[in-house]
C-alpha cells in the first residue's frame, strides 16, 4: 500500500542515517564528578550513559556523517540534492554549519541554511523541508537534526550535567507526485514559558574607545527549570498529538510506533500512556544517548529502521518539546 492518493506535490521517505561520538560518559563517571549515583538517575531519568565529543568533533562534522549514511541509504546522487536544512541550537559556526556541511558532501547544487528551534529543532526542520518540496520548490531534501551539548553543560551542575549528550541523525526526503508519507504535522510556541529552559547569551561589558561600549559575545551554560519542563511535555505532547490524530482520520491504535524526543523515559512513558499508545511501540534509546537536542528523533528513528523495527509503511507517531517553549507533532508513513 502506498500513502494517501491526491493531485498535489506530497512527500516520500528514502533514507536514513546518524553519527553519535564514541567518548561514553556512564552515570558512574559522573558520580565521580558530582554529587549523584547510578541508581539516582536511572530512576529518575531512564539514562545510563551519553556521548560526548572529542575536540575533533562537532556538529558540522556530525551532521555530515549522519548526512551521508542518509545519501548513501537514498541512493541518490550528490549533485541531485537540492535542500539541506540543519536543525542545530550549537551551531560549529554561528554564521551557520549546513553550508559547511554541504561543501563536505559535495552536495554543490544543495541550497543549506540552520534552523534553531532547540529540542523541537529536528521536527520544525522536517516540516519546513517538507513545505518546500510540496511547493515544487525543490525535489530531493536532506534534513539533520545535530547538538553538541556538552559544550554549553555547567558540569558541576548535578540536576542537569546527567541529562545531556551529543550526536546527530537525518532523513533523506523527497517530492513525488503520487502520495504523501507526511499524513499531517502541527506546530506550538509559547514564549510566556520560555525562561524554564534557556542558553542565554553571556556579554561582558568592554570599551572599544572613550565613551563607545560593546558586549562581547558569548554563551552561558544550560540553565533549566527540570519541574516545569517535565509538566510541561506530560501536558501538552498528549494534547498535540490527539489534535493531530483526529484532523488526520487516525487514532492512537493505528499507530505502529510513537518516536518522541528523548528527554526523559518518564515522560515518554507518561505521554503513551495518556495516548493508551503500549509500552512495547514506544522507541527509545536515551538509555544508552540522554537528550541530544535536535538529534533524538532522527537518531532513534535511523536506528529503528536499521534493526528493521520501523518498515515500510508503518505509521510513526512523532513529538518534539523542549526550550522556546516549542513543541510540534507529525504522523508519519514510513517510505
Amino acid at each position: 500500500m502506498e500513502g494517501i492518493k491526491f493531485n498535489q506535490i506530497g512527500v516520500s521517505f528514502k533514507g536514513s542515517g546518524s553519527y553519535v561520538p564514541e567518548q561514553i560518559l556512564t552515570n558512574q563517571k559522573i558520580s565521580q564528578k558530582v554529587d549523584t549515583s547510578d541508581e539516582w538517575i536511572k530512576s529518575r531519568t531512564g539514562i545510563s550513559e551519553r556521548r560526548i565529543s572529542s575536540p575533533e568533533d562537532n556538529v558540522t562534522e556530525m551532521g555530515y556523517k549522519a548526512a551521508q549514511t542518509a545519501i548513501e541509504m537514498a541512493n541518490w546522487d550528490l549533485k541531485t540534492i537540492d535542500l539541506i536544512v540543519l536543525a542545530t541550537s550549537t551551531p560549529h559556526d554561528l554564521f551557520g554549519s549546513a553550508p559547511s556541511i554541504q561543501a563536505k558532501l559535495g552536495a554543490n547544487n544543495a541550497v543549506a541554511f540552520d534552523l534553531t528551534a532547540a529540542c523541537s529543532g529536528f521536527l520544525f526542520a522536517l516540516i519546513t523541508a517538507s513545505q518546500f518540496l510540496r511547493g515544487r520548490s525543490f525535489k530531493r531534501a536532506i534534513v539533520i537534526g545535530a547538538d553538541q551539548l556538552s559544550s554549553f553543560v555547567d558540569w558541576n551542575d548535578r540536576r542537569s550535567c546527567i541529562l545531556f549528550g551529543d550526536g546527530a541523525g537525518a532523513l533523506a526526503i523527497e517530492a513525488t507526485s503520487e502520495y504523501d508519507n507526511l499524513l499531517g504535522f502541527d506546530m506550538r510556541t509559547d514564549g510566556d514559558r520560555g525562561s524554564f529552559l534557556n542558553l542565554q547569551s553571556k556579554n561582558d561589558k568592554n570599551s572599544i574607545i572613550d565613551n563607545i561600549d560593546f558586549l562581547r559575545g558569548g554563551f552561558s551554560s544550560i540553565q533549566m527549570n527540570g519541574q516545569e519542563v517535565y509538566k510541561f511535555a506530560v501536558r501538552e505532547v498528549p494534547i498535540i498529538l490527539e489534535k493531530l490524530f483526529k484532523k488526520t482520520n487516525y487514532s492512537s491504535d493505528k499507530v505502529d510506533w510513537l518516536v518522541l524526543h528523548q528527554a526523559n523515559q518518564r515522560i515518554l512513558d507518561s505521554v503513551g500512556d495518556r495516548l493508551k499508545i503500549p509500552r512495547e511501540k514506544i522507541l527509545s534509546n536515551l538509555e544508552k544517548y540522554g537528550n541530544t537536542s535536535a538529534a533524538t528523533i532522527p537518531l532513534m528513528m535511523d536506528e529503528a529502521i536499521k534493526n528493521n523495527r520501523i518498515k515500510q509503511n508503518d505509521i510513526i507517531a512523532t513529538s518534539g518539546f523542549g526550550a522556546g517553549l516549542s513543541w510540534g507533532a507529525a504522523l508519519i508513513k514510513w517510505g
